[in-house]
């Protein structure tokens, strides 16, 4: 009997996956696949997911570790990723037991069904933005965007759930990942010899950080600090390339 030929399976084209009625572009649809997939690649990770919403009281880890046999670093693991990506909200069970508060986790409500995409208002606002700020100096321009980036990354670690002391570096860095790339940025960890570094492959601020690089570039690197910052402690992260530069990634080192 004949050998039967195997077909060998097609590149995927991202253009060929976009809804025929949507508006976003390639890089904004392999964003929200990213996103998605990041919270929800894993079978364990979406069955807690499934878990947590139903019930009204939430859960804590302890529980979802018990619930699915899972030691609690794991549950805990899983838990972060979905914080991160804004599925989940986190709240300090107090009055429980005479110990250290529990967290307490529960299922956010989505808006509607299907893929998420990047807010496209981002590119806009990050024009706005820019343009205003261009009536001061450079370096004066940057340290303001920086900052508003870091009050809004210090808004997103709030919202991650409340923190009974510090995270260690390397699962902080990886919050911070998750986060960026719920919002956009298709972004993950790697370590670097002693350092780490949150590699973004996408950024949702579109044609606005090639034009203004100087100012978005600062917003970006604010979030990252003031997330960073939340969930851990000041750092001062720098950018070792950026795709308004001509890399092919932005890179930030830790």
């Amino acid at each position: 009997m004949g050998r039967i030929p195997v077909r060998e399976p097609e590149p995927v084209d991202v253009r060929k996956k976009l809804p025929a009625d949507s508006n976003f572009s390639a890089d904004e649809f392999s964003a929200a696949v990213s996103a998605l997939a990041n919270a929800f690649g894993d079978p364990t990770r979406r069955e807690i997911y499934l878990y947590l919403r139903e019930g009204n009281a939430g859960h804590t880890c302890s529980e979802v570790a018990e619930h699915f046999a899972l030691h609690p670093n794991v549950a805990r693991h899983h838990l972060d990723k979905l914080t991160a990506g804004g599925y989940l909200a986190v709240e300090l069970a107090r009055g429980e037991s005479a110990g250290r508060p529990s967290k307490r986790y529960q299922a956010r409500e989505a808006p509607g069904h299907g893929l998420t995409f990047p807010p496209r208002r981002d590119d806009l606002l990050a024009t706005l933005l820019a343009r205003s700020l261009q009536m001061l100096p450079d370096d004066e321009a940057a340290i303001m965007a920086e900052e508003v980036g870091f009050e809004y990354g210090r808004a997103l670690a709030g919202k991650m759930g409340p923190t009974e002391g510090h995270r260690s570096m390397r699962t902080a860095v990886n919050a911070v990942a998750d986060a960026l790339t719920a919002h956009g940025f298709a972004a993950h960890a790697e370590a670097d010899g002693e350092s780490l570094q949150i590699i973004s492959q996408q950024c949702p601020f579109g044609e606005a950080a090639q034009q203004f690089p100087h100012v978005v570039c600062a917003v970006d690197r604010g979030m990252i600090r003031g997330m960073l910052a939340g969930l851990y402690g000041e750092t001062h992260p720098h950018f070792s390339a950026t795709r308004p530069a001509g890399d092919a990634t932005c890179i930030t080192c830790v």
